[in-house]
């Protein structure tokens, strides 16, 4: 091989710290070597993998970022490779996981709790962002695992479903359709819909109406779920969504009823999203197994 495992760990160090001389006080070796192993990379592959800026530590190029991904994944396979042999359930390593934003405080703490209970060893950098991010992100290889919902992933992503899940309406308490059992699409049209404004779920709401010939008299947007719920809660609009919390209540204490839609919808999927040109590594594997069986325990989203 023409690059060792001392270069792809002092790289991944600088990378992670943005700066040279705490990647090296973490390692226990000189500021020189870790720039020595960065310069000998690049010389590798013929392209920086850094920018440095003096006074401001080194951030990574595009290149850099797609190499130091690839990075992780060699370094977790050599962890995985020294490890053989040895108890399987005590193995180390790190995940790089993304997980959509407004999924992520309803069942990714439960679920990295449960991994860190039987893998004490293993630590999980953690990234949220919407659809557009995880994806990028997936397609650059930056994320090993993404758990989102099923829309605006890349192509050559494998799925492993979680959930699924059908759409309800979210009403103020006090709105004249939470009277309803349930409730149709065709009376929720004819109100102001509150929807976030990221494309792939705003867009996926709006053709919900589309496919009953139906468009909403008008549409707000609103950048994040919650907002989006305290609209609703204050009376300015109704929602469609997948997403349910475990209290009916707003951030700001204002109550909201879910009621079923009349209309026959198509359901939404919760997945985790992986590059599918690579293995999982151990600790994926034993984050993929827990999210696994969280699903199957309990929904909290489900529309009961």
């Amino acid at each position: 091989m023409k690059f060792s495992l001392r270069q792809l760990r002092y790289a991944l160090a600088a990378a992670k710290h943005g700066n040279l001389t705490l990647a090296a006080e973490e390692l226990h070796v000189s500021q020189p070597s870790i720039s020595t192993a960065i310069s000998e990379l690049e010389a590798l592959f013929a392209q920086p993998l850094f920018v440095r800026q003096r006074g401001l530590g080194v951030s990574l190029t595009p290149f850099g970022r797609t190499v130091m991904a690839r990075a992780k994944r060699v370094m977790a396979e050599a962890r995985s490779f020294a490890d053989i042999g040895t108890d399987s359930s005590d193995f180390s390593g790190e995940l790089v996981l993304g997980c959509y934003e407004d999924l992520a405080p309803y069942c990714l703490p439960q679920i990295l709790r449960r991994v860190h209970h039987d893998h004490p060893q293993v630590t999980v950098e953690m990234h949220e962002g919407d659809f557009e991010y995880l994806g990028k992100r997936l397609a650059e290889g930056a994320l090993e695992l993404a758990l989102t919902y099923d829309l605006g992933l890349p192509p050559n992503v494998q799925r492993t479903p979680l959930c699924q899940l059908t759409a309800h309406a979210l009403l103020a308490a006090d709105h004249p359709l939470a009277g309803e059992t349930r409730v149709s699409l065709h009376a929720l049209a004819e109100c102001n819909l509150v929807v976030t404004e990221q494309i792939h779920s705003a867009q996926h709401v709006l053709d919900l109406f589309n496919v009953h010939g139906l468009t909403p008299h008008s549409v707000q947007r609103a950048r994040s779920f919650e907002f989006q719920r305290s609209l609703v809660a204050n009376g300015f609009g109704v929602a469609l969504t997948y997403t349910r919390p475990f209290g009916d209540h707003s951030y700001d204490g204002q109550p909201l009823v879910c009621r079923a839609i009349r209309e026959a919808l198509p359901t939404q999927r919760i997945v985790l999203a992986c590059d599918q040109r690579y293995p999982l590594t151990p600790p994926a594997e034993a984050f993929k197994a827990h999210a696994i069986n969280w699903f199957k325990e309990r929904l909290p989203f489900a529309l009961t």
